[in-house]
């Protein structure tokens, strides 16, 4: 239990680690949370700091997904696999949406979501990201696309795949529930924005972040 609950502290922390915040202020002098939409993470940085350090703040930012999974498997014993590597696993990912180093203010959580995910379910994953894609290539909308993929994918695909798919589908469930909570107040604004039922898939097709005052308006 000991071992259990130091993988999901450094998993938190490990997640928290603000990689858009890090890269957008040391090597180009801005803070992320006052560009686009404030939101401390890899679409933010990408789409108004650049492209390359957009990719580099993914490939962290999986990463920490990844090495928390890791360091869980290494620390925890077999027999209690299931429940504390998959509680370090939403540790990290809640970390990099409530990162503790930025007044619990950090990302969407989508890449950390899939470095855990891969290392966990790497087919289900394979398969979300394949949906997800399609999806994009309808929508246009990055944050959109990859939440319904794996929204529709992630908990379904394990009962199909894996023989013991039951604690699989409830972690799925758990990880869905955090993303989902943390999108809310991006959907209620679009829902806001849109005026009535008949705008609001229109408005989600091209909404993604909630501007910050002062910030609408202007091109990125």
């Amino acid at each position: 239990m000991l071992f259990g609950a130091i993988s999901v502290a450094i998993a938190y922390l490990l997640g928290s680690i603000p990689t858009a915040f890090i890269v957008t202020r040391f090597a180009y002098g801005k803070d992320i949370r006052k560009l686009g939409g404030g939101n401390v993470g890899t679409h933010n940085v990408y789409e108004n700091v650049g492209k390359l350090p957009g990719i580099l703040v993914g490939i962290v930012d999986v990463g920490k997904g990844v090495a928390s999974v890791y360091i869980a498997l290494a620390f925890i014993p077999s027999h209690d696999l299931y429940y504390w590597v998959f509680a370090a696993a939403l540790a990290a990912v809640i970390g990099h949406i409530w990162p503790v180093f930025l007044k619990f203010r950090g990302g969407n959580g989508i890449a950390t979501s899939i470095g855990v995910l891969f290392v966990l379910m790497t087919l289900e994953t394979l398969i979300a990201l394949a949906i997800a894609i399609l999806l994009l290539v309808i929508t246009r909308n990055t944050i959109l696309s990859i939440n319904i993929s794996l929204l529709l994918t992630i908990p379904i695909a394990p009962i199909f795949i894996r023989d013991a798919w039951l604690p699989y589908v409830i972690f799925s469930l758990i990880l869905i529930m955090i993303l989902v909570s943390n999108f809310l107040p991006t959907m209620r604004t679009a829902l806001a924005k849109a005026g009535s039922k008949e705008k609001l898939t229109a408005e989600l097709l091209r909404f993604e972040q909630e501007k910050p005052p002062g910030e609408k308006g202007k091109k990125k």
